[in-house]
């Protein structure tokens, strides 16, 4: 056992198990549950919500593939973001598992369509062409040095992960209020912050969706499944609004569509995507009434950010964000946030 983790109280130590490879360990990542709860007791703290690609790291030296990135999919995302490969492996510490945010910033915000130049690119000498600078927000910590950490609390967890890892471009730790509420949430809006994440300071990590993190937002957004495109008019190029489901019992319910929020770049490059996924039959369980619509087989998943649902379930105000690839399209359903 390695001098950091032999230094916790005996009672923490109890919880320490040998870890399985960190693939596995990190195939089922923890998630957070939307929340209108604004009260909180002192067995809360709170991080900036960062709107990024999720990604878990798993660090083994003796592996055929040292450092793996992965996204919550699973997939591999090493070549995409080959800096951060290069950071983590110079760390000096032989086995880990962290959990963390990938985020491009601009003016000291996250901006996911600058992120959007980086994701999906499997070449890592075109990933760096790009010019588009990435880090890595470290949050969590699920393994270090042979043993699992996901039976610790919160807490211990994060003290951890500080002493455990050096922080520098492009890698950050992410830090925490140990207070928060309405006020601080305040704050986080009034800096042009997508919101905050509130954890039980004593929870255990679960791989699973899980009320001990909370997500708490500024502006309403979600994913939404693309289910077809309508036609451009006048001098547009590509298309003139995605249509736009999310599933409920196992259905493609219609949710409207979206049609700002885009470049020319990305209406070109979204048309021949479409246009490969072309179906003939429409996707969503519901009538769908626009004049002209094309359908697609439902695959690719909308980021959207909108002002609020209309009471027949439609989308007001819709604005396209990104394409996200870390989250399959049958698992788009409609976020309601929890009670207080």
């Amino acid at each position: 056992m390695s001098e950091l983790l032999a230094g916790l109280p005996a009672a923490h130590r109890a919880l320490l198990t040998v870890a399985p490879p960190g693939v596995e360990l990190a195939a089922h990542p923890m998630l957070a549950q939307p929340s209108d709860r604004r009260e909180f007791d002192d067995g809360w703290v709170f991080e900036r919500k960062l709107d990024g690609v999720r990604v878990l790291a798993v660090c083994e030296p003796d592996a055929a593939q040292p450092v793996r990135l992965l996204s919550r999919r699973g997939n591999d995302l090493g070549a995409t973001y080959p800096e951060l490969v290069a950071a983590l492996a110079g760390q000096g510490r032989a086995h880990f598992t962290v959990d963390g945010e990938v985020v491009a910033l601009a003016h000291g915000r996250t901006d996911f369509a600058r992120l959007q130049r980086r994701m999906g690119l499997t070449d890592p000498r075109r990933a760096r062409a790009t010019g588009i600078a990435v880090t890595y927000y470290l949050f969590d910590l699920l393994a270090l040095d042979g043993y699992r950490t996901t039976a610790l609390p919160l807490r211990v967890r994060k003290s951890l992960l500080r002493r455990a890892l050096t922080y520098r471009e492009p890698l950050r730790l992410t830090t925490h209020r140990n207070h928060g509420g309405q006020d601080l949430l305040d704050q986080a809006c009034a800096r042009g912050w997508e919101g905050l994440i509130a954890k039980r300071a004593q929870g255990r990590y679960q791989p699973r969706r899980s009320p001990d993190w909370l997500k708490l937002k500024c502006a309403r957004g979600q994913e939404f499944v693309i289910g077809g495109y309508t036609e451009p008019a006048g001098g547009r190029t590509g298309f003139g609004a995605l249509l736009l489901g999310h599933y409920a019992q196992g259905r493609l319910r219609y949710a409207g569509k979206v049609g700002t929020g885009y470049t020319e770049a990305v209406l070109r490059r979204l048309r021949a995507q479409l246009d490969a996924l072309t179906s003939e039959r429409s996707p969503f369980a519901d009538p769908v009434r626009e004049r002209g619509a094309h359908w697609v087989r439902p695959e690719l998943v909308a980021q959207v950010a909108f002002t609020e649902w209309t009471r027949d379930g439609m989308l007001r105000h819709p604005r396209f964000l990104g394409l996200r690839e870390d989250k399959a399209a049958r698992e788009v359903v409609r976020e309601e946030p929890a009670g207080r």
